[in-house]
């Protein structure tokens, strides 16, 4: 029966349980020289054991202090100075003024009030010297004999055409229907020249004695002349009749 050797087998074993024990070590010296570095690097990251070090700040700058400066203040001689006294002004006392007397009252007359229309005559236009006049229908030849108006123009002091004003025609004529507020504009008939109107009255002559008049308006409605009465004809050669508005004063 062969002998088993125990020593022999035994050996083997002590020296891989030794190896093992050696690595261990090693690993923990590794380790714990890893975790010193570690430490020393997070501690101090500009330290040489750090491979990525961080960069090198620019140094502080150092701003300088300011040193205060006593400031003397040099005093007169004199700190307080002595008031001369001025030597008071004189008021006059004026004597108390005397009231002037009550003045006696005045009694002012009103003026009569001035709605009231001018006299004849007293307005700024007037018919020109001639007029009324009655003369052929020049201005409608189409019309012939079967045409019967009035018209003219309006001139100012200048010789100048007033453009604007309102000509009024009113009265009555026997077969004739004259409406109530019948006018025309001065510069709406340019045949009688630039401020000339016309009214159209009949489509025939008809006799008539002062029964139709013409009277001449502001554009706010008020008189700048008389009524003008006027007489009308049964003739084809008297069927326009002629009335011009000159002024006479402002």
């Amino acid at each position: 029966m062969t002998t088993f050797d125990y020593l022999d087998q035994a050996q083997p074993r002590r020296r891989t349980g030794l190896i093992w024990s050696i690595l261990t070590i090693l690993i923990l010296l590794c380790v714990v020289c890893v975790v010193s570095v570690f430490l020393v690097i997070f501690t101090n990251p500009s330290s040489a054991l750090n491979p990525f070090p961080p960069p090198t700040l620019p140094p502080a700058l150092a701003l300088p202090s300011e040193t205060p400066t006593d400031i003397v203040f040099s005093l007169p001689a004199t700190w307080t100075p002595t008031a001369t006294s001025e030597p008071s002004a004189t008021i006059a006392v004026s004597p108390s003024p005397t009231l002037p007397e009550t003045p006696t009252p005045i009694t002012i007359t009103p003026s009569p009030t001035a709605t009231e229309p001018p006299p004849p005559g007293g307005y700024p236009f007037q018919v020109r010297q001639g007029n009324p006049k009655a003369i052929p229908n020049i201005y409608h030849p189409e019309l012939e004999c079967n045409w019967m108006g009035v018209g003219g123009q309006v001139i100012d002091m200048s010789n100048a055409p007033v453009i604007g004003l309102i000509i009024r025609l009113g009265g009555k004529l026997t077969g004739v229907t004259i409406p109530e507020n019948f006018i025309s504009l001065a510069g709406l008939a340019l045949s009688y020249g630039r401020s000339g109107y016309e009214f159209s009255i009949a489509e025939r002559p008809i006799a008539s004695r002062d029964q139709l008049w013409v009277q001449l308006f502001s554009q706010a409605g008020g008189p700048l002349s008389d009524p003008i009465y006027f007489e009308t004809y049964d003739s084809c050669e008297q069927n326009l009749i002629i009335i011009d508005f000159v002024q006479v004063r402002k």
